[in-house]
């Protein structure tokens, strides 16, 4: 059997564990391969190759003028005419700001649909469907409507949002009659479309995911399902709808973006999965290996490792639908976007696969075809323009990096990880390909990076052990030394601007084509958006920005810094 799973790239052992072998025979068995028969089929990439015409889109000017853009999670944006939740509205108006300001780039999180009928479920990283859009981020006021009175706490209420939005909308399509547009954004969309709209119709019908319907509706193709769509086309239509305006309105941001004089505009974010019980896996349409979820191995960020309850995509079905599902995926991402980052890089080449009831400790590495999968990638990414970027943050397979420098996808380099037993690196270390910045959503805004409050939460949350906690403590005590030392800092206690501005001079004084900075070190807010690893003890994408988007543009820190980026790196004429 060991033989087999080396055929179809399964790792046996990782960081001297040996994986046990009824996950061998467990992913084996979901790949359509006798465990205990002689291999067949294809054998699994042992090398990273990179075909010769698998090279991104890289903007010419860049080169010579490398930029710099801002991120945020788009939910955060606190506005007067936002209901409870940043919209597409607020991040057109926000490009508007940013662009003006000097930014090439505006990144948000994933804003791929999640779940209409369970809107507490509301990981942007857990996607229904990633080829598909989210409708609570539609700005109702753009059609009519009118806000209801709604709390504005600190936090996302995304019950309280959907609920809201949902009925306003409900009564926005009652007014809608006939559009070509509409229709051609239909015939467009094809089945792929249709089921996803079928599914979100099932969904209120029946409750959130599809493990839980009945027997008779959990495969699109029974009479059953096909009776239900008859009978309710009109609400199949209103999800229909939904996509439509949810893909007009990110459009919008995008023009607006554009037009603030952005070399790139939107950046776009790509979660690696889709959930388990979604839309994708319903409509057959993510491939998935049954009885496999997606993680990631143990580590000092979680000693348990983490099980991301992710669908598996079969190497096998992207094969034999010449990568279809990939392809089609991508492409809805960059219908809209002159960036597209990708969560977890690394799964072009590799994912951590856990069965299903089983600790993350229990799981494998498994390869995939990333030389057909760099192919699909470059082409989207060339016809669109669009610059790409790989989250290589984790466990990073020797030769990848340089396999994605050749295929021109910009690193991801995190000025907190760019460390050594020497100290952090210089700036001037940074590679050329790369994408520069200072942290990312699943750790805190620098000023709380400082205090530790990252390695609070993890202890507080049992993470990790009081002894591990102990040590990284100590370990950041070190860290603080060192990274400012590396920035500059001469005083061991600088205050909260000083901190920020020396490091946002020296992720701009990288060589690194692109730099962002992170709105929340700005404006807020100051604690994590997201804790991996828990669910419902810690408010997960939910923390809103405290600073109202009408008042970002002459916030002082935000008008520092953005002076700051625009002086080190100006925009071409």
């Amino acid at each position: 059997m060991k033989r087999l799973a080396r055929h179809h790239g399964l790792t046996l052992e990782y960081d001297g564990r040996e994986v046990p072998q009824e996950t061998l025979r467990l992913i084996l068995d979901g790949l359509g391969q006798d465990p205990d028969g002689p291999p067949t089929g294809p054998a699994a990439p042992k090398r990273m190759n990179v075909p010769k015409e698998a090279r991104c889109y890289l903007p010419p000017s860049l080169r010579d003028a490398p930029g710099w853009g801002i991120f945020c999670q788009l939910y955060e944006i606190r506005s007067d005419r936002s209901w409870g939740i940043g919209d597409f509205a607020d991040l057109a108006e926000l490009a508007r700001i940013c662009g003006a300001a000097g930014a090439d780039f505006l990144g948000i999180n994933p804003v791929h649909a999640l779940f209409t009928a369970i809107p507490e479920h509301a990981s942007p990283f857990s996607p229904s469907s990633r080829r598909f859009l989210n409708p609570l981020y539609i700005a109702p006021d753009a059609l009519g409507c009118a806000r209801p009175a709604m709390a504005d706490g600190d936090t996302v209420d995304y019950s309280d949002v959907a609920r809201a939005k949902l009925t306003a909308l409900r009564h926005a399509f009652d007014g809608f009659g006939d559009d070509p547009a509409f229709d051609a954004f239909v015939t467009e969309g094809g089945e792929a479309l249709r089921l996803h709209a079928l599914f979100e119709a099932l969904s209120h019908a029946h409750g959130g995911g599809w493990h839980d319907w009945p027997e008779a509706f959990r495969d699109p193709a029974t009479p059953e399902v096909a009776a239900f769509a008859e009978e309710n086309a009109a609400e199949i239509r209103f999800h229909l709808w939904l996509q439509w305006t949810a893909r007009r309105q990110l459009h919008e941001a995008q023009m607006a973006a554009k037009d603030a004089g952005m070399r790139i505009g939107l950046y776009l974010d790509l979660a690696v999965g889709e959930a388990l019980d979604g839309s994708a896996t319903w409509s057959g349409a993510a491939a998935a290996l049954p009885g496999l979820t997606v993680g990631a191995p143990p580590d000092v960020f979680s000693e348990e490792g983490q099980n991301w309850q992710l669908a598996v995509p079969s190497p096998a079905a992207l094969r034999e639908t010449d990568f279809a599902p990939f392809r089609d995926m991508i492409a809805a991402q960059l219908r809209d976007a002159g960036a597209l980052r990708i969560d977890h890089a690394m799964a072009l080449w590799q994912l951590f696969l856990i069965p299903e009831g089983e600790p993350a400790a229990h799981g494998t590495h498994l390869r995939y075809p990333l030389p057909d999968m760099l192919r699909v990638l470059a082409n989207a990414s060339q016809k669109e323009e669009a610059v790409v970027i790989g989250e290589d943050l984790g466990f990073v397979p020797e030769g990848f990096r340089d396999a994605m420098e050749k295929a021109r996808v910009l690193s991801y380099r995190i000025v907190y990880f760019e460390q050594s037993e020497d100290g952090f690196a210089t700036a001037d270390t940074y590679p050329e390909m790369a994408l520069a910045c200072l942290s990312t959503h699943d750790l805190p805004p620098l000023a709380g990076w400082w205090e530790g409050i990252d390695i609070d939460l993890r202890e507080e949350h049992g993470l990790v052990s009081p002894k591990a906690s102990k040590e990284h403590r100590k370990h950041r005590e070190w860290e603080r030394k060192h990274l400012a030392r590396a920035l500059g800092v001469t005083t061991t206690d600088p205050d909260p601007d000083t901190l920020l501005d020396a490091a946002h001079r020296f992720i701009a004084a990288t060589p690194s084509l692109l730099a962002g900075v992170r709105l929340a070190d700005l404006v807020g807010p100051a604690r994590p958006t997201n804790l991996p690893g828990v669910t419902d003890a810690y408010p997960n994408w939910r923390p809103r920005s405290p600073t109202r988007l009408e008042d970002i543009a002459t916030h002082p820190t935000f008008s520092r810094t953005t002076r700051i980026m625009s002086d080190a790196r100006p925009r071409p004429e």
